[in-house]
């Protein structure tokens, strides 16, 4: 029997073998945290986190998967999500954050 695949700690979705993924540090690493706690992410996880947050507000108040979850948009993002198959990939919609245009 082979190993069930991992939990995606944002959408609490599994990750399949053949779905995109990537590391995302808990705490970005120019903001401290190289080296620091990682999690595994679904890719369009892990940038609906980034087109959503500075690396400021992940450091500062986002920086486990409890807060990142309870993020007003965040929110809304994984209700549709999870209503995607486990290895659903598409571009993040919205654009960049907001500050990014500033």
């Amino acid at each position: 029997m082979t190993d069930p695949s991992p939990i995606c700690p944002l959408c609490l979705r599994p990750i399949p073998p053949n779905a995109h993924q990537s590391w995302h540090h808990l705490i970005p690493r120019l903001r401290g945290g190289k080296g620091g706690p990682t999690v595994l992410l679904h890719q369009i996880c892990h940038n609906e986190i980034h087109a959503t947050l500075s690396e400021a507000e992940l450091a500062r108040s986002f920086n486990t998967p409890e807060a990142l979850r309870a993020h007003p948009r965040i929110a809304g993002f994984i209700t549709w999500v999870q209503k995607r198959p486990d290895d659903f990939h598409s571009k993040t919609p919205g654009g960049r954050r907001a500050w990014k245009k500033r």
